[in-house]
């Protein structure tokens, strides 16, 4: 390969074993910010998609050293955006990856930290590459 070309490698999403849980969310909140991470999360779902009601979330590690949750749910979800007039319809990975970055948008400007900044665009990063990556950036946007 030339040094014109350059090489490109998928960030590539891992569900979380169950055994796995308890420590991941320390892992990329931090203790002092995990319990306020979570449901920020949690709260932008219901506050995006009155097609969601609770339920279990599934956790993902990227291979970019970023996560993402989504609901356990196989369902499409309605997403509706009052700042941006987005409304669409995204599957439950997309609507979870849409409510993690708006959860971690919020904990960045609520606390400055570089650790969460860092996150949110390292799931934007694989925002990118997914294949509802059109939809989840026009919620976002």
């Amino acid at each position: 390969m030339s040094n014109t070309q350059l090489s490109f490698r998928p960030i590539i999403a891992t569900p979380l074993p169950e055994k796995s849980r308890m420590g991941f969310l320390p892992a990329f909140f931090g203790e002092n910010l995990m319990m306020l991470g979570e449901p920020l999360v949690y709260h932008w779902m219901t506050t995006l998609s009155q097609d969601y009601n609770g339920g279990l979330w599934n956790y993902y590690t990227l291979s970019n050293g970023g996560f993402y949750m989504a609901p356990e749910q196989d369902k499409r979800y309605r997403v509706q955006v009052e700042g941006n007039y987005f409304d669409g319809e995204l599957s439950a990975d997309a609507a979870g990856i849409v409510a993690t970055l708006f959860g971690l948008c919020e904990l960045a400007n609520r606390t400055q930290a570089d650790r969460i900044i860092d996150l949110y665009y390292l799931l934007r990063d694989y925002a990118g590459e997914h294949p509802e990556a059109g939809l989840i950036f026009a919620a976002i946007d």
